[in-house]
């Protein structure tokens, strides 16, 4: 089984403009419409079979209507692969509360973003919710690094990470970007003794910029071989999550340059699905 941890849709309504508006502000072309029916074309043309859709809040009063859509998606996971996760924002009146009706309606997890919420990791907010998710056997999967649209400041870098793990319960906790983007030398040094899990989206390979980018030609480039495969050592498999980051980065393309790697087969077997399938109880 093939599972893609970190994707997102919009709906159908909102889909248009919000890519347009992203992709200004990125600088990177979307290999989506970024709907739900876009990225169920995606992925048979990628042969994936689940995909995981991670709802961002921006405000606190999205939260109760995007987890009842998340919900929603979830009901016809069988027939579409497409499940999505809860969100939740710190400035949330009753996050406790709303963890606990997250939890209720059957979402796996919940994804945070510090940068579109414009907290630090280790702000006592996010404390409580990694605690309460914890305590409800709620997976946290988080942005982590520098985010390309808004590149400063960081809210969610290795240090942050540690500070927080240290003053909250038990959590299952997925960094997204390979432990935080184009902070790789600091998650190689401080993240492997820890028990935080990663995922692979938006990290190897090149940027698709769109034309009149900003970026230099360094800048293109994301992490390199060499490095991702000592991920994959000194973290071990069974710690990372395939994801793509979809409509940012090709399902296909993202799939393709895994298998490209000189890994053992049970080693990619587990990053490509193994171990999501094990974590979120698919079948």
């Amino acid at each position: 089984m093939v599972i893609d941890i970190h994707t997102h849709t919009f709906p159908d309504k909102l889909a248009a403009p919000t890519i347009r508006k992203l992709q200004g502000a990125c600088h990177t072309r979307a290999f989506t419409d970024a709907t739900n029916a876009g990225l169920a074309a995606s992925m048979a043309r990628a042969g994936i079979d689940c995909s995981v859709v991670l709802p961002v809040a921006t405000n606190p009063h999205q939260v109760a209507h995007v987890n009842e859509s998340a919900a929603q998606i979830n009901a016809r996971g069988r027939r579409t692969g497409i499940y999505s996760f809860g969100c939740i924002h710190p400035d949330c009146p009753d996050p406790r509360g709303e963890l606990a009706r997250i939890a209720a309606l059957g979402l796996k997890g919940i994804k945070l973003h510090p940068a579109y919420q414009a907290t630090r990791f280790d702000d006592i907010r996010y404390l409580r919710i990694l605690d309460r998710a914890g305590e409800l056997g709620l997976v946290v999967l988080t942005h982590a690094g520098i985010d390309i649209g808004i590149p400063v400041p960081t809210y969610c870098d290795p240090e942050m990470v540690l500070r927080a793990l240290e003053q909250v319960g038990p959590v299952t906790l997925i960094l997204a970007h390979m432990g935080g983007w184009r902070q790789w030398d600091q998650v190689e040094a401080l993240l492997p003794q820890s028990s935080v899990l990663l995922d692979t989206a938006f990290s190897y390979g090149d940027l698709t910029p769109l034309e009149g980018h900003p970026f230099s030609e360094d800048q293109l480039h994301m992490m390199e071989q060499e490095q991702f495969v000592r991920f994959v050592r000194k973290f071990g498999a069974r710690r990372l999550l395939f994801g793509t980051d979809s409509p940012w980065r090709g399902q296909e393309e993202g799939i393709a340059q895994l298998r490209a790697l000189p890994l053992s087969q049970p080693d990619l077997e587990a990053i490509l699905g193994g171990n999501a399938q094990r974590l979120l109880g698919l079948s």
